[in-house]
């Protein structure tokens, strides 16, 4: 099967209290990611992530963000 560029496969997913979490990976680049919507705003973001660092980023997406890009961290605050 060939992977278009945009093509990803969702390796996992969560949602516990609002928020959604998915593990995405696209084969074309060989690339991880997590994403995480906030339910209630619908508001997201994505992180890119190390692939051995994957799961720990699924479990602890804010941790990653908080070390990563703590900007995004505000967006589950907007109304």
């Amino acid at each position: 099967m060939n992977a278009s560029p945009s093509h990803r496969i969702d390796l996992a997913n969560r949602r516990h209290d609002g928020i959604d979490v998915t593990l995405w990976w696209s084969p074309a680049e060989n690339a991880v990611s997590v994403e995480v919507v906030y339910l209630v705003t619908d508001s997201s973001f994505e992180l890119d992530v190390e692939p051995d660092r994957a799961l720990d980023a699924f479990y602890h997406p804010f941790a990653h963000a908080a070390r990563r890009r703590p900007e995004l961290l505000t967006l589950g605050s907007q109304a």
